[in-house]
């Protein structure tokens, strides 16, 4: 839910005054029942809920409207007394892209152009970050999710896909999934043409990345710069230390054989590793 407030003369920057007899007009009844329960507005709770502060769109020029919380209310017989604040974090946003969303906020066209205080039961936050602007930095070579979506549940494996590693990815895969978590693989999707999107979407939808850097492996380097880049949690593994990239061997990393004793210690310190990310 929001308060959508819409004033003919714009707002001042941190108080204001609005008419009383505009409070929630073109609100659904139950809404009005639980603002206004026995005819006493209740002004605490609606106080509680995020604001759309607006000016009505006529004239010429651009009409602006800000996104904020009201920090007091207090009414007296004609006027209510306001004083609120404008979220930082949320840039001014034009009447006229708020036209173009205005059904999926539960706002009719004449709202637009009449002074009035009415509540929404909508997720205003959900609205507007679903029309935000792109934040991320796309590259040209492929593409990345926008917004961010991580799934806290998935870990990815970036490594060489020959024969000798099959093991390896078993014993990763048994460590995951022991600590609740889903492990994936490049070569366990096939949802794009380039293979090089496919990577990267598994990537950027992990909460860990382990990078297997055993034989040098170039894609498994490139890999690993992609998840350092996007922030995600990744664990370097190796069967020799002269195979970690010197610029990386200041990182932890953990070195394993590839016979049953050594993948058993594999496990047991991605273990600890992996429950010390979820933990933290």
């Amino acid at each position: 839910m929001f308060n959508l407030i819409v004033k003919a003369s714009g707002w001042s920057e941190r108080r204001d005054s609005f008419p009383a007899g505009r409070v929630l007009e073109y609100t659904s009844s139950n809404m009005i029942q639980r603002f206004k329960p026995s005819g006493e507005l209740d002004l605490e709770q609606l106080t509680k809920l995020p604001t759309l502060f607006m000016e009505e769109s006529w004239g010429d020029g651009e009409h602006i409207a800000h996104v904020g919380e009201i920090i007091r209310a207090s009414e007296s017989r004609d006027d209510i007394a306001l004083e609120y604040f404008y979220d930082p974090d949320i840039t001014p946003i034009p009447n006229a892209d708020l036209e173009a969303i205005a059904t999926e906020l539960d706002m009719a066209d004449f709202e637009f152009n009449r002074t009035h205080w009415a509540v929404k039961e909508r997720d205003l936050f959900q609205v507007l970050l679903r029309h935000s602007q792109p934040r991320r930095l796309q590259p040209k070579v492929f593409s990345l999710n926008d917004p961010e979506k991580t799934e806290e549940l998935l870990v990815s494996a970036m490594m060489p896909f020959a024969s000798q590693f099959g093991d390896v990815h078993q014993a990763l895969k048994q460590v995951v999934e022991s600590a609740g978590l889903r492990l994936r693989r490049a070569d366990d999707i096939w949802e794009n043409p380039a293979i090089i999107q496919d990577v990267v979407s598994l990537i950027d939808k992990s909460k860990i990345v382990i990078c297997d850097c055993t034989g040098r492996n170039p894609n498994v380097f490139y890999e690993a710069g992609i998840a350092h880049t996007l922030g995600r949690e990744v664990i370097l593994i190796t069967q020799s230390e002269s195979d970690i990239p010197f610029d990386l061997r200041h990182l932890r990393y953990v070195k394993y054989l590839n016979n049953n004793e050594g993948r058993e210690d594999l496990k047991a310190k991605l273990e600890q590793r992996i429950s010390s990310i979820i933990g933290s």
